[in-house]
């Protein structure tokens, strides 16, 4: 298939600068697989097309407040790093800006001066491999008193509040974007989901910016998928093998979770615990063996994101439900709508 095939129309308008407040009240398209119907609702609304005895698998990974703006030494002109992951110790991937200008050698001071940063190296890809110095006992403290959400750039808007774009079950710090089928869930929507006898399964995959990396390729296969760490707990994996073994759903929550699963099932033939790097690219054509309903948020036109939902739902019905999300005016991508195909 060609990249062109998952164009679509999007007016401006659409594209969601805040979350709902509250999250669930978020609209909520329903995709029926069985007979193709398409059911408008809101997102408190879930527990309807819940079934007892459904597992739900959520990502619970934590996204750090990575992007962290300071003055380059000793000139004092402003720079910007964003923090993309862990190479060892306090040695971090980091994007730069501008990057030409922040050479290896190239220190760089935030707020008061007690976090520092020096450039290492630049790589291939014009990343920085950069070390952190500070006073604190974590690098993660600093940056919970200096550092910025990492927001896509389709959104202009600050957040008056960090913690809209963490999910309610976030936990386990090293995202640089949030799993953001999440956001919609607020603590008490998910004890009702508890409470009418659904299960929830906590997996982790630490979500790169290159979930927003476009597709350049004309041809889909021919795209390089970016990777990812996962982790996978034996409770969980044991969950996720006794619901599949007693046939009862298993309803992916987010792309993230969607992929993690899938990778897991492809190289091993079931869900076991375990972790690693995955760079799987789900798209028409590849059959996804492990999830039986997938709640996610309307993605970019021609992204892998769009591509992965087109291959559980299928092109065809993918493409007319987006049409159909424009034409009602639904919200679109990281703090829009959502929708749910069972």
């Amino acid at each position: 298939m060609l990249k062109k095939d998952f164009w679509y129309d999007l007016p401006k308008e659409l594209i969601a600068q805040e979350p709902a407040e509250p999250r669930d009240s978020a609209r909520l398209l329903v995709l029926d697989r069985k007979d193709d119907s398409i059911c408008h609702d809101v997102f408190s609304n879930l527990t309807d097309y819940l079934k007892p005895g459904d597992l739900l698998v959520v990502n619970n990974s934590k996204v750090l407040p990575a992007r962290i703006v300071g003055v380059k030494q000793p000139t004092g002109a402003v720079c910007e790093l964003l923090l993309l992951r862990q190479v060892k110790g306090d040695q971090w991937e980091c994007l730069a800006k501008p990057g030409k200008r922040m050479q290896p050698g190239t220190v760089v001071s935030f707020g008061d001066g007690s976090l520092t940063a020096v450039v290492d190296e630049t790589r291939e890809d014009g990343n920085k491999y950069v070390t952190f110095r500070y006073d604190t006992e974590t690098l993660y403290e600093k940056l919970d008193e200096f550092g910025k959400m990492p927001l896509p750039p389709y959104i202009t808007k600050q957040l008056e509040d960090q913690s809209q774009y963490q999910t309610v079950y976030a936990k386990e710090l090293g995202s640089a974007a949030a799993p953001t089928a999440g956001l919609h869930f607020t603590p008490a929507l998910m004890e009702r989901i508890k409470a009418m006898g659904v299960d929830i399964a906590e997996l982790t995959l630490h979500v790169g910016l290159g979930t927003f990396r476009p597709v350049k390729e004309d041809d889909i296969a021919d795209h390089k998928m970016h990777t990812e760490r996962y982790i996978i707990t034996e409770d969980v994996a044991e969950k996720i093998r006794t619901a599949k073994a007693e046939g009862r759903r298993v309803i992916a929550v987010g792309t993230t979770s969607c992929r993690t699963l899938e990778a897991v099932t492809a190289k091993y033939g079931e869900i076991r615990a375990c972790s690693g790097e995955t760079d799987i690219f789900l798209y028409p054509g590849v059959e996804l063996k492990c999830i039986d309903g997938l709640i996610t948020n309307f993605h970019l036109p021609e992204s892998t994101l769009i591509m992965l939902v087109s291959a559980f739902y299928g092109y065809d019905k993918t493409m007319a439900a987006y049409k159909v999300a424009v034409e009602e005016k639904y919200r679109f991508f990281s703090f829009g709508d959502a929708m749910f195909i069972q």
